[in-house]
């Protein structure tokens, strides 16, 4: 029961200030005769009947599916570089200035470069999105890797696990609260990726009907894009929650016994 009221609670100031905004919106652009500025109202109709029909199919879904696959590539590949360079040191010197480099250099940035090499496609959208937010979650990864109490590095080594088994049962659970920091941010990366991608070269997706509406001064269709795109990342920060609760609830766990709270 103090469960459910502790979730409930969360959730209603989770939702206040969202809310609290929307109708300090509603209100003051109930009035507006603002070409640029339409009202919210007349922003919820075109919401309701430019994305609720077949755009969900032919624009929403597809950006999705391209968010959800270069998100994942560069999740396992970023896990994995990551784990190599945080525990062989010689890697870790030979790479350093290479990762300072690639992270000195904002992702938007390599995406016409990599519309001129790799061309227009599907294909590489999703090379897009995975090359900008692997770099939070190698870096990150890397991090964790470093940072493993060497007691217990040692007591480990007594006990005689080495190889996968240490990587298995040590290394990945005592990074996995950076790798999922990093993660996170390589998520609101993939985001941005994933509209700036379409919105150069593109023939469909969220990103190039929000450019057509513009376009087209479109302005209450263009602002119900926008709209859809905070949405998502509402959906996709609540589900990560999840997914992270889930994966770190020793730590979360840890963490709350340290704080006394039982």
């Amino acid at each position: 029961m103090n469960r459910v009221l502790t979730l409930g609670r969360s959730l209603v100031l989770w939702l206040a200030l969202p809310i609290v905004l929307l109708v300090v919106w509603w209100f003051d652009s109930a009035g507006s005769s603002s070409f640029y500025y339409p009202p919210l109202r007349t922003i919820v109709s075109a919401l309701h009947r430019e994305w609720l029909g077949h755009r969900i199919v032919d624009d929403v879904i597809p950006s999705l599916v391209r968010l959800l696959v270069g998100y994942l590539v560069a999740v396992a590949v970023g896990v994995a570089l990551g784990v190599l360079v945080g525990l062989r040191r010689r890697v870790r010197l030979a790479a350093e200035p290479v990762l300072e480099f690639f992270r000195a250099v904002p992702p938007p940035v390599v995406v016409p470069v990599l519309l001129l090499v790799v061309g227009i496609g599907s294909t590489t959208k999703v090379v897009i999105i995975a090359s900008g937010c692997i770099w939070p979650i190698l870096l990150n990864t890397v991090q964790g890797v470093r940072g493993v109490d060497p007691v217990l590095t040692e007591t480990a080594r007594c006990y005689g696990l080495d190889g996968w088994a240490r990587l298995r049962t040590l290394v990945l659970p005592a990074a996995s609260p950076q790798i999922m920091a990093g993660a996170r941010q390589g998520l609101s990366i993939a985001i941005i990726l994933m509209v700036i991608s379409e919105m150069m070269a593109s023939t469909g997706g969220i990103g190039f009907t929000v450019v057509k509406f513009q376009r087209n001064f479109a302005m209450p269709e263009m602002w119900s894009g926008i709209l859809v795109l905070g949405l998502i990342g509402i959906v996709l920060a609540m589900v990560y929650r999840l997914v992270e609760r889930r994966l770190l609830a020793w730590y979360v766990g840890m963490r709350r016994l340290e704080r006394g709270e039982g």
